[in-house]
């Protein structure tokens, strides 16, 4: 049998297994300096202290924002405060949070937002994208038919009234409603998420009283309910901490949502 050697007893086949298993390493220093471009460096959750880096650690991720708003690192970011109000139920890592305040303030749980962008969800065109219907640049109205429910009441989760329906907020891109407005009873303007709203009509035999049910929160959180900065205009912050703070009365409104149900 002949073999093809290249210097003395070297040859073609150990030339081509010393190249797969060189390719083989530093594909696997790139897979996990890929994998490490975001959360890192790792922080312990109850000493608060930063491991070091390690030569696993890749560089940090840039994202080409669309719109002509440049890009984001963020890892040049503040980070997230480690302090919370809440305390671990027991001293262990990846115990359970007791929330030590009001937790759908506070951001605990089911109600946690993320800080993300003060600036408005736009269309393709650059608009902003979820607007009140009257200010909609695509004619959007009620369907005929359908019942406007503006002026109708709501009843929250306590099953007392919480305000009155006096606008409602579309998608100009989705073409759908994503949020209520609601003039709470002491006159403050807030949003709700359609996604948490029950429209009642009057029925088949008109025996039924015209509402809207939002059973998410009680009728006192209703004035709680975190509020624009810039009134007709919602930005992806504002957003996260509306929807954050709904879906989080679930299990935060009574005290009976937050107890285990067996």
């Amino acid at each position: 049998m002949n073999h093809t050697y290249i210097v003395g007893t070297f040859d073609v086949a150990e030339l081509a297994f010393l190249l797969f298993f060189a390719f083989f390493i530093a594909l696997v220093f790139y897979l996990n300096k890929e994998s490490r471009r975001e959360g890192y460096p790792v922080e312990d959750e109850l000493t608060g202290r930063v491991h070091p880096k390690s030569l696993f650690d890749g560089d940090k991720k840039v994202f080409k924002l669309p719109n002509g708003r440049g890009t984001y690192v963020p890892e040049d970011v503040a980070r997230d405060p480690v302090s919370i109000p809440a305390k671990p139920m027991f001293r262990s890592a990846g115990a359970p949070y007791v929330p030590t305040g009001d937790p759908m303030v506070d951001g605990l749980g089911p109600a946690a937002w993320a800080n993300r962008a003060k600036y408005p969800d736009v269309t393709a065109d650059g608009r902003p994208r979820i607007i009140p219907i009257g200010n909609s640049y695509h004619e959007m109205a009620i369907a005929p038919g359908d019942p406007n429910i503006m002026g109708w009441p709501v009843i929250a989760a306590d099953g007392k009234k919480a305000g009155t329906i006096t606008d409602i907020w579309t998608d100009q891109a989705e073409h759908i409603i994503r949020y209520l407005e609601v003039t709470t009873n002491s006159g403050k303007k807030v949003l709700a998420p359609m996604m948490v709203a029950s429209v009642q009509t009057k029925g088949f035999f008109g025996d039924k009283p015209e509402l809207v049910e939002i059973d998410a929160i009680t009728a006192e959180q209703f004035e709680r309910v975190p509020e624009l900065e810039t009134p007709g205009q919602i930005t992806r912050f504002e957003e996260d901490r509306i929807q954050a703070y709904f879906g989080g009365g679930y299990m935060y409104a009574t005290p009976e949502r937050a107890e285990p149900w067996l």
